[in-house]
């Protein structure tokens, strides 16, 4: 008997490869997979990694009306011709993209990943407008997926969806957590050391991570400051941001920009394609974002047994307790960012209590096989009740 086939749709393959990384092939044993996503070579190499089909379709990040019909058209051919029985969209645009195409194409099963809502950061007429198409992809899912309580919260609040069409995957994360791959065995002490040199830090200074883009809505301005008024008062101390900047979509402020490129104690690695080294040199992951959905790096950091400061948004706040394996301080709050950072550098007794919880935090409930498998089985249930 053949596969049903399930199609995966994201704006872009970089969201495949890193927000979903693994879960297609393990996918593609039990259903005949098709990942779409804009940027063909990049797509494409990702079907080889992961072993499936793929479909180029030219999707954008930003409200490209004209284009996005187009895309909508396109997929749309693409769905009647193929006839799957799953469409599964991450992403806001791919999600109302792909959930429009399906629903005219009449797929059964159209089913939506949240992971994060822009909208959250928007106001006036933009709000509006990312308030519309949220509430139309909604409308042409049959199924939404928040990937954490604090996103599925907002949702009800909003009034985005009926409650019926809810549910968490798990206890959140659209992939979890490979924690035989993030864990801090893999490295050994000689090679920390050599990794620090490289990076000209200094091998007693304690060292705060930031990994992610380096954009406004990360709270990199407000990390920034604290850190420069920290290592005033606290000289061995290292900032490593470990990620890509992003200077048209949500640049920071140009004065963070010059301290970032100028200041001798903040180093900027850029894009890296194995981040776990940086995470085993370093002490405490800061990540004082705006908004997320369930954020892997939090994650990722805890299983390499990290302690991490995070802001009091949903997903942060449900990875991280507050005093068990980290801290929470209030969104774009430098005074409390700077007094939690340094607490840990000054308080070492309590730094080492955080750190001891870190990792179990997360393999007790983030491991990546089992939302796989929870995700695969709630796939079962619904074509089994079609």
């Amino acid at each position: 008997m053949p596969k049903q086939k399930l199609v995966r749709i994201t704006t872009i393959p970089l969201s495949l490869e890193k927000l979903l990384e693994g879960q297609l092939a393990y996918m593609q044993n039990h259903y005949q997979v098709i990942a779409v996503s804009a940027e063909r070579e990049r797509l494409e190499a990702f079907g080889v990694s992961e072993g499936v089909q793929t479909k180029h379709v030219n999707l954008t990040r930003q409200i490209t009306p004209r284009k996005d019909i187009v895309a909508v058209y396109k997929l749309y051919k693409f769905l009647k011709k193929e006839k799957p029985q799953l469409v599964h969209s991450h992403t806001p645009k791919a999600g109302i993209v792909g959930m429009m195409a399906a629903y005219f194409a009449g797929v059964p099963h159209r089913l939506h990943t949240v992971a994060g809502l822009p909208l959250m950061e928007a106001t006036g007429f933009k709000r509006k407008i990312l308030n519309f198409v949220e509430k139309l992809t909604y409308r042409f899912a049959t199924k939404v997926y928040p990937n954490s309580q604090g996103l599925k919260d907002f949702i009800e609040a909003e009034n985005f969806v009926k409650p019926s069409k809810l549910k968490i995957i798990g206890q959140g994360s659209s992939n979890g957590i490979d924690t035989g791959y993030f864990s801090d065995t893999h490295f050994s002490t000689e090679e920390i050391l050599q990794k620090k040199k490289e990076l000209k830090i200094s091998e007693t200074d304690f060292v705060f991570i930031f990994v992610g883009r380096i954009v406004t809505d990360k709270g990199i301005n407000e990390l920034v400051e604290a850190f420069v008024s920290l290592q005033k008062e606290k000289p061995n101390c290292t900032l490593l941001l470990v990620g890509p900047f992003e200077d048209t979509l949500d640049p920071v402020l140009p004065t963070t920009k010059k301290l970032i490129e100028s200041h001798p104690k903040i180093i900027s690695v850029g894009y890296q394609q194995d981040v776990r080294v940086f995470f085993a040199l370093s002490d405490v992951l800061v990540f004082p974002s705006y908004r997320e959905g369930f954020p892997n790096v939090v994650m990722q950091a805890g299983a390499m047994a990290l302690p991490a400061i995070v802001s009091n948004i949903n997903g942060c706040n449900e990875i991280v307790t507050h005093n068990k394996n980290g801290l929470i301080v209030p969104t774009k709050d430098v005074t409390s960012l700077f007094k939690s950072m340094q607490a840990l550098i000054a308080n070492k007794e309590r730094f080492l209590a955080l750190k001891a919880n870190a990792r179990n935090a997360i393999t007790s409930r983030y491991e990546r096989q089992k939302i796989w498998e929870l995700l695969q089985e709630e796939y079962e249930s619904l074509l089994h009740n079609t």
